[in-house]
C-alpha cells in the first residue's frame, strides 16, 4: 500500500509519491521532466519541454473565468538529494522511501524533495481537477534550480500570458514571500603536487552537526564541517609536522556541510602522535563551548590507519591549501539595514574536495545587495589569487525586490485573512527564489511565494507537514477562485 494512501489531499500526495520515485536530484531531472510531459499528453493539455528540461503547461480557464486574468503557478523538479553515509540508496537511480511520524512526512536516510516536488504535486493535481474554478492556468516547472536556477535562466517565457504568479518554493505556512536575495555560486581550483610520505596516518572526521539550508539557516550560526575542518587543520599545522592525504566535506554547494573528513599523516618525530591527540580534544572542547546552543552535537572522531607510504600534497601547495582554507570566509556578512533580523549578504563553503592534483571549493553566495554581493565574490577572487587559486562564477541570478504597491499581493493578503481568521506575515528572504528572473523576462509581473511547513530541507533530517499541505493546497484553489 503506497505510504500516502489515506493523507489528504489524496491527489496531492498521490502525485507527490510518484514523484518521490523518480530520481529527480539536481542535474538528473530527465526522468521527472518526462514524466510531466507524459502526463501533459494523457490529460490534452498544451506544453512545452525546452532542451534544458524545463515544462510548461496550460489548462484554459474554466466556465466563467474566460475574462479573469491568468495565473502563473511555478516550482522546480529538482532537489538537493542527500543521504546518510551509511545508506544504500543510489539517489541517481533509486526512488526515495516514505514513512510518516505522526504529522511529518519523510524519507528514510535521505533528503525528501518537499523542497520543491510539493509544488509540482500541487500542479498535478490542479490540471487534472474537473471540480475546481479557476482562470487560465500556467505551469512552469523548472530544473536545476538548486544549482544556480540553470533552467530558469534559460527558459523562454514568450508564450505566457500571465502577469500575476504564485511560486510554490516556500516551506512555512502563514507567511507571504514578497522579497528575497540574489545569489551566485563561485569555485575555487586549486592545482597541487603530490609526493610520498611514510609514516603514521589517522582519519579525522567532523560530525555531529546540524547542517540546513544555506539561505534558511545561515543565521542560526550552526557550525559549517569544512570551515570547522579548516580550522582544526590549521591549528594541527602549527603543531605537527602534518601531512594531508585526503580532504573531503558537504554535498552541495548551499547546504551549510554537517560532515568533513581528513586523511591525515605524521612524521615519526618523538611526541608527534601525542601532541597530535592532544591537539585534537583541546580543539574539540573549544568548539563545544563555542557551539554549545547553536550546534551542541559537534565532535571530532580520529580513527588511526596503518603505519606506511602515501601521497600527500607537497608541501608549499599545502601551505597554500591551509592558508586559503582558513581565511576563507563563510556565513553571515552583514544584517539588512531596513528589514530587521534580515541577512542581508552570506555565503557557505558547502564543498570542499581534495582530488589527485587539484583541490576543488565550492561556495553559494547570498544577498539582497547587488553592488554588497559582487563585492563579496572580489573578496573571495582576491583571496584565490593570493594563494595561486583560480575562481570561477556561475550561476548567478538577481533578487526579488520588493514591490511597494501590488494589487496581485493585496488580494492574497485578503484571501488569506477570509481563509484563516488573521493576518499573514508579509516577508522578505535570505534564500533564492526563482521569482527575480522569471520577473525580468515577463515585464510586470506580480509575485507571491507560498508553501506548507517544512524543516530541515537539504538535509537527511528533512520533513514536510501533512496538515500543512492541506491548509495550503485550500489556500491555492481559493486565490485561483478570485475574479477580481
Amino acid at each position: 500500500m503506497a505510504i500516502t494512501q489515506n493523507l489528504e489531499p489524496k491527489r496531492v500526495f498521490h502525485y507527490f509519491e510518484e514523484i518521490c520515485g523518480i530520481p529527480h536530484g539536481s542535474g538528473n531531472v530527465e526522468g521527472l521532466s518526462n514524466y510531466l510531459v507524459n502526463f501533459a499528453k494523457e490529460k490534452g493539455l498544451f506544453y512545452i519541454q525546452d532542451k534544458c528540461g524545463n515544462v510548461i503547461m496550460v489548462k484554459e480557464a474554466t466556465a466563467g473565468y474566460e475574462d479573469v486574468a491568468p495565473v502563473i503557478l511555478q516550482g522546480h523538479m529538482d532537489m538537493v538529494a542527500v543521504k546518510k553515509p551509511e545508506a544504500a540508496i543510489d539517489m541517481e537511480k533509486d526512488g526515495l522511501e516514505l514513512a510518516l511520524e505522526g504529522d511529518w512526512l519523510y524519507a528514510k536516510d535521505t533528503s525528501l524533495g518537499g523542497d520543491d516536488g510539493i509544488a509540482v504535486a500541487y500542479a498535478l493535481a490542479l490540471l487534472e481537477s474537473e471540480e475546481m474554478s479557476h482562470p487560465r492556468l500556467e505551469i512552469i516547472l523548472t530544473v536545476d534550480e538548486e544549482v544556480g536556477m540553470d533552467g530558469a535562466r534559460e527558459l523562454d517565457a514568450s508564450m505566457l500570458q500571465g502577469k500575476r504568479m504564485l511560486n510554490l518554493d516556500s516551506e512555512e505556512e502563514g507567511i507571504l514571500l514578497a522579497g528575497c536575495a540574489g545569489g551566485a555560486r563561485v569555485d575555487w581550483e586549486l592545482p597541487l603536487k603530490r609526493v610520498s610520505q611514510n609514516g603514521m596516518a589517522y582519519e579525522l572526521i567532523v560530525k555531529g552537526l546540524l547542517g540546513g539550508h544555506s539561505g534558511a539557516e545561515i543565521d542560526k550560526g550552526r557550525g559549517n564541517a569544512n570551515s570547522l575542518m579548516a580550522r582544526l587543520l590549521y591549528e594541527l599545522k602549527k603543531k605537527v609536522g602534518l601531512g594531508l592525504a585526503e580532504l573531503s566535506g558537504g554535498l552541495a554547494d548551499n547546504a551549510i556541510p554537517r560532515e568533513a573528513s581528513a586523511v591525515v599523516t605524521l612524521t615519526d618525530a618523538e611526541g608527534e602522535e601525542a601532541r597530535f591527540l592532544e591537539t585534537v580534544k583541546e580543539v574539540e572542547a573549544q568548539w563545544r563551548l563555542e557551539l554549545q546552543t547553536k550546534d551542541p552535537g559537534v565532535c571530532i572522531e580520529v580513527k588511526p590507519l596503518r603505519h606506511g607510504a602515501r601521497d600527500i600534497v607537497a608541501k608549499e601547495e599545502w601551505e597554500r591549501l591551509s592558508d586559503l582554507l582558513f581565511a576563507a570566509p563563510d556565513g553571515v556578512q552583514a544584517m539588512s539595514a531596513d528589514i530587521a533580523g534580515l541577512v542581508e549578504t552570506s555565503l557557505n563553503m558547502g564543498i570542499v574536495r581534495l582530488e589527485r592534483d587539484r583541490a576543488v571549493i565550492q561556495f553559494s553566495v547570498r544577498s539582497s545587495v547587488e553592488s554588497a554581493k559582487r563585492a563579496l565574490i572580489l573578496k573571495l577572487e582576491s583571496l584565490a589569487h593570493m594563494s595561486g587559486a583560480g575562481q570561477t562564477v556561475r550561476g548567478d541570478y538577481p533578487g526579488w525586490a520588493y514591490q511597494k504597491d501590488s494589487p496581485f499581493r493585496d488580494m492574497a493578503v485578503r484571501v488569506y485573512r477570509e481563509l484563516y481568521g488573521k493576518e499573514p506575515e508579509i516577508q522578505a528572504i535570505h534564500a533564492g527564489l526563482e521569482c527575480g528572473l522569471l520577473m525580468a523576462k515577463i515585464p510586470g509581473l506580480e509575485c507571491v511565494s507560498i508553501g506548507p511547513d517544512m524543516k530541515d530541507i537539504h538535509t537527511t533530517e528533512e520533513r514536510l507537514s501533512v496538515s500543512s499541505v492541506g491548509r495550503v493546497w485550500n489556500y491555492v484553489l481559493e486565490v485561483l477562485k478570485q475574479k477580481g
